[in-house]
């Protein structure tokens, strides 16, 4: 069924003011923006007027559906704490559908979310984009295998101490192992060409590795210390694959070389206060500081360390910081719908893309603003609250 949008603010996370129109979504997707658009026979009306209009947000790292709503260490499916690397791994086998968060998710107007394996293993398994509603993962996801998760820091060392990782040394040395041997596997296999007698014996691991070694899909890494850091850059550029960083505690200490790393950045959590020594340098200010810098900025809640459905109010304490309204709502928009690599269809409001739409009665970054109302591929999820 066509929809009409008429007479709403859109704030299209493209153009930096907001302006009046309407917005016709035709089959899941957004048809047409403009003014005094005529209102196709039998489409539905919705009176925007006084409103604002927003593109769903999206969440480029969390762990929700792995670990959410009351679950509990007996629920959770997010760390697998037998094998530090353990790549073969997929959060699509893993996510639950009817985890509440997802419903808050979603009634909070994040629409499009990228979870994941946790950070206690050096390598963990494939993060997975998907939309927050549904009953089966297959019919949710925008893209099942969307990045390889690997971890330095504080995470690998506390959680296998006793299985072989008590440095940071280690934990780099066992991923560089793992992609010498995945590039290796590699090599055999492209040169053996259509003849099995010459491929190298199957290997789940090494095989489920492939995708970032040929470029297809980029590492992961979670690293809050600056070292910690520069050492994922030094190993992606080391293979030659791609990369992307998570949480970037301390990114403000090392600016220009993230500046020249240019890689995607997803900063966060952010709520709440240090509870280990990795993050005690952790600011409001970061995100703020790096996007001043021209550097690709998410803003994250790693949910469920901070609810999903607070998105808007990280974005909102970054503003407090000195960022850009404008940039902070590409933070939660656009910039993280690049980051997982489904910016073709989501993060914006643009003619083709998903019509996944948040009505609110004010601004995204006010704690008075109520969300009225949330399309996901043109279908209201949430009534007003």
């Amino acid at each position: 069924m066509k929809k009409l949008i008429q007479n709403g603010m859109i704030h299209d996370a493209v153009n930096a003011e907001p302006y009046a129109a309407d917005l016709l979504i035709e089959d899941g997707k957004i048809a047409a923006i403009g003014t005094n658009l005529p209102v196709p026979e039998g489409a539905e009306v919705v009176d925007a007027s006084g409103l604002q209009v927003y593109p769903g947000m999206v969440e480029a790292h969390g762990h929700i559906g792995l670990d959410g709503w009351a679950m509990g260490y007996e629920g959770h499916d997010y760390n697998e704490y037998n094998d530090p690397v353990t790549p073969q791994l997929r959060a699509i086998d893993a996510i639950n559908p009817f985890d509440e968060a997802l419903r808050d998710a979603a009634l909070g107007g994040v629409t499009t979310l990228c979870t994941g394996p946790g950070s206690s293993n050096v390598l963990g398994g494939t993060f997975a984009a998907f939309k927050p509603v549904g009953t089966c993962i297959d019919d949710m996801v925008l893209v099942p295998e969307a990045a390889m998760k690997c971890a330095f820091g504080e995470n690998p060392k506390r959680c296998y101490k006793d299985k072989g990782i008590s440095s940071r040394m280690n934990t780099a040395a066992k991923l560089r192992e793992m992609l010498f041997k995945a590039r290796e596997y590699m090599e055999k296999l492209d040169a053996a060409g259509d003849d099995p007698a010459k491929k190298p014996a199957f290997d789940l691991r090494l095989h489920a590795l492939l995708p970032v070694m040929r470029g297809q899909m980029p590492l992961k890494a979670h690293a809050h210390q600056a070292n910690d850091i520069l050492t994922a850059v030094r190993i992606a550029r080391e293979f030659g694959v791609r990369l992307t960083l998570e949480h970037v505690t301390e990114g403000a200490l090392i600016v220009d070389e993230l500046k020249r790393a240019d890689v995607p950045l997803a900063v966060g959590p952010t709520f709440g206060q240090p509870s280990k020594i990795e993050l005690k340098n952790k600011s409001w200010r970061t995100p703020a500081i790096l996007n001043a810098a021209g550097c690709r900025v998410s803003i994250i809640t790693d949910s469920p360390v901070t609810e999903q459905k607070h998105l808007r109010f990280c974005a909102a304490m970054a503003i407090e910081s000195g960022m850009p309204a404008f940039d902070a709502l590409r933070a939660i928009t656009i910039n993280p719908a690049r980051h997982i690599g489904v910016q073709d269809r989501v993060g914006s409001l643009e003619v083709g893309k998903d019509a996944d739409i948040v009505l609110a009665d004010g601004s995204l970054f006010s704690l008075q603003t109520r969300i009225l109302s949330v399309w996901i591929d043109g279908k209201k999820v949430s009534e007003e609250r």
